[in-house]
């Protein structure tokens, strides 16, 4: 009789950390190493720059909504309640699992979700697409023959599957882990739970098939495949460029966090820009809830008259209502997601009720939300930022040594490789930049580069 490979909690919390030897290392710090990961990302630029990248809808004016930022600091607050009740709930069903690190499970969750956005380009999920379909649709897919010619055809194929499909989750992995120019190695040395938490798609461009989504870009693969290997991560395929492993278990949770916080608090900021009614609001809240949950919640705080109150209650109500179902589906599912057999994920395993009611938000954020003047707006400038960026740079990638292109690279950090000597290493140090950016800082080089601001002006 043969048996399914099971992956073992023991091995799945590790604080082991990338580019330092685990043997060796020691710390008198009162600080657990997942304590530490999440105290480096609090304090790290990348995650401060979030600040200043677009959610969804444009950088606040008056009205304050979400941006990037705040967006992830309530991510990792949801990501810490479902990884400590899930905690609690697994040392009951298995008591041996009280002398491991699990206990330490909600933390590591909450790093993950203060890292998963850490890649994304400026102007939301609009400057991935642009940076995508830059090159698979726009002027960029003119140097697809030559990366195939520098690289030859199996990793030419690899690094432009890399590029079409470039996605911020590959991207945040690459941030963490990649030692750019004049850095440790290691990136920022995390333990190796935190990185593979944060990898919600364990696999290679090459795999993506028609979806934009993966793990990990060809250069970080090798590390990936360290830190599965070193987990215990059940691998699917290991074939030249083509690696995919199944998801680490608290992978499910940094998903479950951010779709919890990306369409409620959505929903919620559509409500202050009055892109939806107090009613409308209200009703999408209340479907979440049967009867007698309906009439407790319509009549809690009497007193409470203002309407943002009254949503921001509700909105608390089914967070705490959507974690709770997540916990459930995840301990119902638990062989099945420890031997890698789980498909989908945990809302879309809710009950009908609930995910009844979490689809009717979906629907209504993808006609009437995403859908909005302000928010297509942001989108189209975000395409012709990023487009007229990246004519820019990739044609000075193309010819470095012409008198505009030495300028325009000089334009660029050092720790960003867009003086490397081959083309693949200049263009992967483009995407680098401009990933990197926020709003601001793409709008203010644009505008600098077409000559509409300058310094004395």
């Amino acid at each position: 009789m043969t048996h399914s490979p099971r992956m073992d909690w023991e091995k799945l919390i590790s604080s082991q950390r990338l580019g330092q030897n685990f043997s060796t290392y020691e710390t008198n710090e009162f600080r657990s190493d997942f304590q530490r990961d999440y105290d480096r990302l609090i304090f790290s630029s990348p995650f401060r720059r979030l600040q200043n990248k677009t959610q969804v809808f444009p950088l606040p004016g008056s009205i304050f909504v979400h941006n990037r930022l705040t967006h992830s600091l309530e991510v990792s607050s949801v990501g810490r309640s479902l990884g400590n009740d899930t905690a609690a709930a697994l040392v009951r069903r298995h008591p041996e699992l009280g002398r491991t690190e699990i206990g330490q499970m909600g933390l590591i969750v909450s790093t993950a979700c203060l890292a998963h956005d850490l890649g994304n380009p400026p102007f939301g999920h609009a400057g991935e697409r642009a940076i995508a379909s830059y090159f698979s649709e726009g002027k960029g897919a003119a140097i697809r023959p030559r990366i195939l010619a520098e690289c030859g055809q199996e990793k030419g194929d690899i690094v432009w599957s890399d590029i079409v499909h470039f996605d911020g989750n590959a991207n945040a992995f690459r941030l963490l882990t990649h030692q750019y120019e004049g850095r440790r190695p290691g990136g920022y040395v995390m333990t190796y739970s935190t990185l593979a938490a944060i990898v919600k798609y364990p696999f290679s461009s090459l795999l993506a098939g028609k979806k934009p989504k993966f793990g990990f870009f060809h250069t970080e693969s090798d590390i990936f495949r360290r830190v599965a290997q070193s987990l215990g991560l059940i691998c699917v395929e290991d074939n030249g460029w083509r690696l995919q492993y199944r998801r680490h278990p608290m992978a499910y949770f940094v998903e479950a966090a951010d779709d919890i916080c990306y369409e409620i608090m959505d929903i919620e900021d559509a409500h202050k820009l009055r892109i939806l009614t107090t009613e409308q609001t209200t009703e999408l809240f209340m479907n979440f809830f049967d009867d007698g949950e309906k009439h407790r919640l319509s009549t809690a705080h009497p007193s409470v008259t203002d309407p943002n109150e009254r949503v921001n209650y509700l909105r608390a109500c089914v967070i705490n209502a959507i974690e709770q179902e997540c916990v459930r589906v995840f301990m119902e599912h638990e062989d099945a997601i420890m031997e890698g057999r789980f498909e989908g994920s945990l809302i879309g395993h809710m009950q009908p009720r609930l995910n009844q009611a979490f689809q009717a938000c979906a629907h209504l954020a993808q006609e009437h939300i995403y859908r909005d003047r302000r928010v297509l707006d942001v989108e189209l400038a975000g395409y012709k930022i990023i487009y007229e960026l990246l004519d820019l740079l990739t044609d000075a990638a193309l010819a470095p040594d012409k008198s505009y292109s030495k300028l325009l690279l000089h334009r660029v950090p050092n720790q960003y490789q867009v003086k490397a000597p081959t083309l693949t290493e200049r263009m992967q140090g483009v995407l680098d930049f401009i990933s990197g950016m926020t709003d601001v800082y793409a709008l203010d080089l644009y505008r600098k580069i077409n000559g509409q601001s300058l310094p004395m002006v």
